[in-house]
């Protein structure tokens, strides 16, 4: 195999990719938001500058895809927090826990998602729309919702899910020190909202070594969203590159 060849190539292994060169199209799907309020001290520790926040909030997420372009579908859950980028507002995604590999290979490598394995799952049980995120045996959270109580406008609903995305881009050298380390941005562009709800919603977060969602612990729920969706990801674009900062430094 020459360069040439090498190069066309997206992913290894070459003969068997961890992840088709494919852009995935979501089909139907389907969020469980609870925005929750936090300690400032905790949203300090983990938002990494220069993104800044105004209020300890946090949206934690479980999104059932029903069918994804290359991954078919998959459960994934985790924790966006509100954030400014100058005067731009958006989320800065700090983790998410998925049960598909192929798609926490992609979303790591092609992209800049923070993804690793976890067993997330999304179900209505009695009235009642109820998210869980496992990490092998043990419970990492419990989000539960009444089941479509009240109508939501698609245009909010639209809004909520549509903010601009900022991420950390890590990739390691050969020395354990970063060859790349960036802010990214992203936003969903291409979205069709097909229905949305609200209602009232609780959420317990439970302590994990390598699962710590507790460290950002739930003081108070403020908001609860359903909404489900036809999208597609856009890219990613670099908005700030921390090796080029150092050099200036």
């Amino acid at each position: 195999m020459n360069s040439e060849e090498i190069l066309r190539r997206v992913a290894t292994p070459l003969g068997a990719p961890a992840y088709a060169p494919a852009v995935a199209r979501f089909t139907d799907r389907e969020y469980l938001n609870v925005v929750y309020r936090t300690d400032p001290e905790a949203l300090r520790a983990v938002v990494p500058e220069p993104l800044e926040f105004d209020e300890p909030l946090v949206r934690f997420e479980i999104m059932n895809m029903g069918e994804v372009t290359s991954f078919g579908p998959y459960v994934e859950a985790g924790q966006a927090i509100p954030v400014r980028f100058g005067e731009e507002r958006g989320e800065y995604l700090h983790a998410m826990y998925l049960n598909n590999f192929p798609a926490t290979a992609a979303g790591r490598e092609a992209s800049a998602y923070p993804k690793v394995m976890g067993e997330p799952a999304l179900e209505v049980e009695n009235s009642a729309l109820v998210g869980t995120l496992d990490y092998g045996s043990q419970r990492v959270a419990t989000a539960t919702m009444g089941y479509k109580w009240f109508p939501m406008d698609l245009a909010a609903a639209e809004a909520e899910i549509t903010v601009p995305t900022f991420m950390l881009k890590l990739v390691p050298g050969y020395d354990h020190r970063p060859r790349i380390a960036e802010l990214v941005r992203t936003r969903i562009t291409d979205i069709t909202v097909k229905q949305a709800f609200t209602g009232p919603a609780r959420l317990q977060l439970f302590e994990h070594a390598l699962a710590p969602l507790a460290d950002l612990p739930v003081r108070e729920v403020v908001s609860a969203s359903h909404i489900i969706t036809d999208l597609t990801l856009s890219g990613v674009e670099p908005v700030h590159d921390y090796l080029a900062e150092r050099k200036q430094s």
